[in-house]
């Protein structure tokens, strides 16, 4: 497999192929997730069984060490734009893969890591993006266990966005006209009338019962407009 890495364009490197090192439920799902949205992917784990099970479901799927920079050159590697190491339970298998990423001087490497110690290591060696999945979900899910959010996507460090339902006090009344923003803080950015599609809000938008809205704000806001009745 040859891999030329691109630079024209920042435009250009968004379609650049991603490497995807590891795949439990996390790597599988990003692969198939790239694949589907018209990205190449080469695919790397060490299990047989897993390789196996994948094969003419991801662009490209090899069974190497991921540990071995010869086996990673040898894939073509270093030519990579973008890569992600997606191993999490081998802390060290994931930080000795993502060292030789950065060894490789990869532009753009993205890690999963499985706690606060592991994500710190990552980031010290050089990894340009540290993710942590199950953190970030339990965090969302617990958004909305909790209160009445439909989703919840925190985009910022304090700045998210939420799926909800209109309170009760902001019904009928047009949103130019409501002290909604000078109140709770928060943007109304679309709405989605039953048995439609979202549209942008306007000031001249009235919420209805049984409508669905996106808010946009400081996260403690947004959470505390999702918990009026």
């Amino acid at each position: 497999m040859n891999y030329r890495r691109r630079t024209s364009s920042l435009a250009d490197k968004r379609n650049d192929p991603v490497a995807v090192i590891g795949l439990g439920r996390f790597g599988t799902s990003l692969a198939l997730e790239l694949v589907r949205r018209g990205t190449e992917v080469l695919a790397i784990d060490h299990r047989p069984k897993v390789v196996q099970s994948l094969a003419g479901q991801i662009t490209h799927i090899a069974r190497a060490d991921a540990t071995d920079p010869e086996a990673l050159r040898q894939l073509g590697l270093p030519d990579f734009y973008r890569a992600v190491c997606a191993i999490g339970s081998d802390l060290e298998a994931s930080i000795l893969t993502s060292s030789l990423l950065v060894e490789m001087e990869i532009d753009d490497i993205w890690a999963k890591a499985v706690s606060s110690q592991h994500g710190r290591i990552l980031s010290r060696i050089g990894v340009q993006h540290v993710v942590f999945p199950e953190h970030d979900m339990g965090e969302r899910v617990a958004h909305m266990v909790s209160g009445r959010m439909l989703d919840y996507m925190e985009v910022d460090e304090n700045f998210a966005l939420a799926k909800t339902l209109p309170p009760k006090e902001y019904v009928g009344v047009p949103l130019g006209e409501s002290s909604l923003r000078r109140k709770y803080g928060v943007t109304v950015v679309a709405v989605k009338r039953p048995g439609e599609e979202f549209t942008y809000a306007t000031a001249e938008t009235e919420l209805g019962y049984g409508d669905v809205i996106i808010v946009s704000g400081r996260t403690d806001r947004v959470e505390r407009f999702a918990e009026l009745p």
